[in-house]
């Protein structure tokens, strides 16, 4: 109890709108959002992957496979990114926390490192990977982890995007 007799509110639970976080993006219940990323977060880990290949193998393969995979990174990172977008803002409840917006952020960012590796191995796959393409992908797979360690937090700790319990 406080020194005027009443218990501390919490904030959360005075504001209801921060528990409307169900996704309004699913199907069948499950989020869009959440089931697309998986995609381009394996493609990124992908393109690092394949980069790392190259520089030890010297196969033309893995440089072509890392220019493939960072064109799907992108693309479906593009498409995995509208969706976060449209439900960042039309649920009130994830609109609200300051965390979603910390995900975001770093998703655009992650987005358009994305594109630039992307970019940078049109028509020169093999020039490309070394060293610019190695540290654009290390750059990329880092943010990846970044990006995704906050969007766990999110799902886990939030529980947004999630039906809540009765």
């Amino acid at each position: 109890m406080s020194e005027t007799g009443r218990e501390l509110a919490d904030p959360i639970e005075e504001n209801r709108a921060l528990h409307e976080t169900e996704s309004k993006i699913a199907i069948a219940g499950h989020p869009l959002h959440a089931m697309l990323v998986a995609f381009p977060i394996a493609l990124t880990m992908s393109v690092l992957g394949a980069d790392l290949l190259y520089w030890w193998s010297g196969d033309e393969f893995w440089a072509r496979a890392a220019g493939w995979a960072s064109f799907g990174a992108f693309m479906m990172g593009v498409v995995a990114g509208i969706t976060g977008t449209i439900e960042l803002l039309i649920v009130r409840g994830i609109r609200n926390r300051s965390a979603s917006w910390t995900h975001f952020i770093l998703a655009v960012m992650l987005l358009s490192l994305m594109g630039m590796n992307w970019a940078w191995r049109i028509g020169n796959h093999v020039e490309a990977v070394l060293p610019v393409g190695l540290i654009l992908s290390l750059a990329a797979a880092v943010l990846t982890a970044i990006t995704g360690w906050h969007g766990g937090k999110l799902v886990f700790d939030y529980q947004i995007g999630t039906k809540p319990s009765k």
